[in-house]
Formats: structure tokens, C-alpha cells, sequence
């Protein structure tokens, strides 16, 4: 059975893409959520970009009393404490690892690909990109969390932590606390993961600041691969 219930949103920003960005939306939205983003982040770099954003299938989720809604795994509580839906987590993670496939055949390779989200869609990402099987760009993770933070450590490959990690949070966020930014990048950076988190006088949203320091954080690394693969060729 096909995790994904409908196709992606897919938008291209030339005819010849050498760059791929997956964004997976937040929990009760769907991809059309963050497809604004293609005009904010389509001048990350001057190649050709492939934005994919894929719809989360509708499923219960406990946390609201069994009611079904677009959502990438089934959540418990709100509370760091709280039960993980560990098998939830890991079919999502595959899935989005496929989606990844897609796009390396494609003839994009994953070293060009940003994996990044909003709330839930960014604990997958960062779940995805960094315990995956493959070396991808950067990730990205705005007002959200490290999920199953306990494993983290034995389950990020060494060729991950190099992966530069973009996290954005709202110090006013009610929804995701800002206290699990801070334990994410705490753990983050422990396992010698370059992960940056940048907060703003926000609640449980993405602000213009936000999106502007996102655009910059791309930009560069972007432009350091493009750098590293002209060194090479030299």
C-alpha cells in the first residue's frame, strides 16, 4: 500500500533542475501550505530548482481524539515525555527516503537536495535527512523538534554530520514550546551536528525575518556545494 494518498505539488523553476526542494507541511494542512515558498527561496541559487511538496495521509491522530486529518504519524501528547509513535515515524521516513530516490533518478543528486518542514512535517525532515541513507544538502526544521531524540544518537550514519541543520522557533510558540528547540539543538550539535537555530519573537508561524535568514542560510550552502564542485573539477 502507497503511503501517499495523492501526488505531490511539483513546481520547477527552469527546465533543467539541478536542485531539489522537498518541504512537507504541518499537521491538518497539506502541500499547498508552504508553496508560497517557491518564489521565496526560488533565488537560492542561480541553477534551476525542482520543489516538490507532498501531502501527508489523512490517518487519526490520538492527540485529537482520534480524529482523522492529514498527518504524518499519529501523535500522543505535547510533552517531551510523552510516548513516540516510533512505527509511525519510521514508515514516514521511508517514504520520504523514496521520495528522495525520485528525485536522485531524476539525475538530481541527493548531495542537491534540502529536505526541510513546519511543525511535525519538520521533525520528519530532520528525522529523514540526518538518520536516511543519504547525504542530502541541508535540512531544515521551522517550529518544531528532534523526534525519538533517545535514539538519535546511535542512528546517525557518520557520512550526516556534516549536514548543515537550518532551525527556526518562536520564543512565543505554544504549540511546539520553545524549550524543544533549545533540547534539539542540544542534541544536535552533541553528535557533532552543524545545526544553527535561529529564534524569533513569534508564536507558531514562520515570520518575513524567518524566511529572509532561511533564503541566506541556503544561499550559502548552496553556493559552498557549487564551490566544492568546481574545486574538484579543477
Amino acid at each position: 500500500m502507497n503511503f501517499f494518498q495523492q501526488a505531490p505539488l511539483q513546481y520547477l523553476t527552469g527546465p533543467h533542475p539541478r536542485y531539489a526542494i522537498i518541504w512537507l507541511h504541518g499537521l491538518g494542512a497539506d502541500g499547498h501550505d508552504f508553496a508560497g515558498f517557491v518564489d521565496s527561496l526560488s533565488g537560492v541559487t542561480n541553477r534551476d530548482i525542482h520543489f516538490v511538496f507532498p501531502h501527508a495521509p489523512t490517518q487519526p491522530v490520538t492527540l485529537n481524539n482520534g480524529m482523522s486529518m492529514p498527518a504524518w504519524f499519529d501523535l500522543y501528547g505535547t510533552r517531551s515525555e510523552d510516548l513516540q509513535d516510533e512505527a509511525g515515524i519510521r514508515l514516514a521516513t521511508r517514504a520520504i527516503t523514496a521520495l528522495i530516490a525520485e528525485e536522485q533518478q531524476r539525475g538530481i543528486p541527493s548531495e542537491h537536495i534540502v529536505l526541510g518542514g513546519f511543525s511535525q512535517g519538520g521533525a520528519l525532515a530532520l528525522s529523514t535527512a540526518l538518520t536516511g541513507p543519504h547525504r542530502l544538502a541541508a535540512a531544515v526544521g521551522l517550529s518544531t523538534y528532534l523526534p525519538l531524540a533517545h535514539r538519535f544518537a546511535t542512528d546517525l550514519p557518520h557520512i550526516n554530520r556534516a549536514t548543515p541543520v537550518f532551525l527556526g522557533h518562536g520564543t512565543d510558540d505554544l504549540v511546539v514550546p520553545y524549550d524543544f528547540a533549545l533540547k534539539s539543538h542540544s542534541i544536535l550539535t552533541q553528535s557533532g551536528v552543524h545545526a544553527t537555530l535561529h529564534t524569533y519573537p513569534i508564536g507558531h508561524s514562520v515570520s518575513n525575518d524567518e524566511i529572509l535568514e532561511l533564503h541566506q542560510f541556503l544561499s550559502e550552502t548552496l553556493a559552498a556545494i557549487e564551490l566544492g564542485a568546481n574545486t574538484t573539477s579543477v
